[in-house]
C-alpha cells in the first residue's frame, strides 16, 4: 500500500527565482525539444546516495551488515546527456580532478567533443541546443567564451534559470541509474567497480526510456507556468 521514500532535496524558492523559471519557460515553450541536449553531472558513492538502507528479516535473523566509511567511502564523478532517445555517454570525470572552467572545458573537448559530437551531420549541429545548469564551472565567462568558438552559443545555448533541477529531464535518468547501481543496499568495494555498474546501468536504458524523459518537458513546461514559477513534480 506505501514504501518508503527518502524526501526529496530542493533548493528553496524566492520571488526572483520564481519569476526567472516563468520567464524561461515562456521563451521556450514552442521549441522543438527534440533538438535540446540535457546534461549533467552526477557524483555516485561506494556506499550509496546518503549510505543508508533497509530490509527486511525474518524472525530470529541478523540485520545484514553494512560498511561505515567517511564521506561514503569516495566516489566517481559522472557526466552524460540525452536528446531525443539517444544517451550521450556516460563519461567519467578522471578521479582527483575539481571541475574548474578550464577542467570542464578540457573534459568536454576529450569526452563530448571528441566521441560524440564530432561524428554528427553539419545539419545536426546546426540545428541541436545545448542545455547545462549554471554551475559555476559551466556558466563562467571562461566556459561560455569556449563554447562559443565550439559553435554553441547564442540561440544554440539554452539559459537555465536558478534553482531547477526538477525542469532537467535527465534527472530522472540519474534516478533510473542510482536505483539499478543501489538496489537491495548494494555496497562497492572500489571506485572501478561503482564506475563499471553505472556504465552497464546505463546500457539497460533503453531509447524509449530516453524518449519519455525527453518528450516531457512540454508538460514541464506548461506545469511551472501553472504553478507561477513553483517546483514541479518530477
Amino acid at each position: 500500500m506505501a514504501k518508503v521514500r527518502k524526501a526529496e532535496r530542493r533548493p528553496p524558492l524566492n520571488k526572483t527565482h520564481k519569476l526567472k523559471r516563468q520567464d524561461w519557460a515562456k521563451k521556450y515553450l514552442k521549441t522543438d525539444f527534440s533538438k535540446v541536449l540535457w546534461t549533467d553531472e552526477m557524483r555516485v558513492s561506494l556506499d550509496g546516495p546518503d549510505g543508508w538502507a533497509r530490509g527486511w528479516t525474518g524472525k530470529g535473523q541478523r540485520a545484514p551488515v553494512r560498511l561505515r566509511r567517511q564521506q561514503g567511502g569516495g566516489g566517481v564523478l559522472v557526466w552524460a546527456g540525452i536528446i531525443k532517445d539517444e544517451l550521450v555517454g556516460p563519461f567519467r570525470v578522471e578521479d582527483g580532478v575539481k571541475l574548474n572552467s578550464q577542467s570542464y572545458c578540457q573534459f568536454l573537448e576529450d569526452t563530448f567533443f571528441k566521441q560524440w559530437y564530432r561524428k554528427k551531420s553539419a545539419s545536426f549541429k546546426k540545428n541541436m541546443i545545448f542545455m547545462q545548469d549554471n554551475a559555476p564551472s559551466h556558466a563562467s565567462k571562461y566556459s561560455t567564451a569556449w563554447l562559443a568558438r565550439k559553435g554553441i552559443k547564442e540561440e544554440k545555448l539554452m539559459t537555465w534559470p536558478p534553482c531547477s533541477p526538477d525542469l532537467n529531464p535527465i534527472e530522472n535518468l540519474w534516478s533510473i541509474i542510482k536505483c539499478e547501481i543501489y538496489k537491495e543496499g548494494k555496497q562497492y568495494t572500489s571506485l572501478n567497480s561503482v564506475w563499471e555498474a553505472v556504465v552497464a546501468a546505463a546500457r539497460n536504458v533503453d531509447g524509449e526510456q530516453i524518449k519519455t524523459l525527453t518528450e516531457s518537458m512540454d508538460g514541464r513546461l506548461l506545469s511551472v507556468l501553472a504553478k507561477k514559477g513553483g517546483y514541479i513534480g518530477r
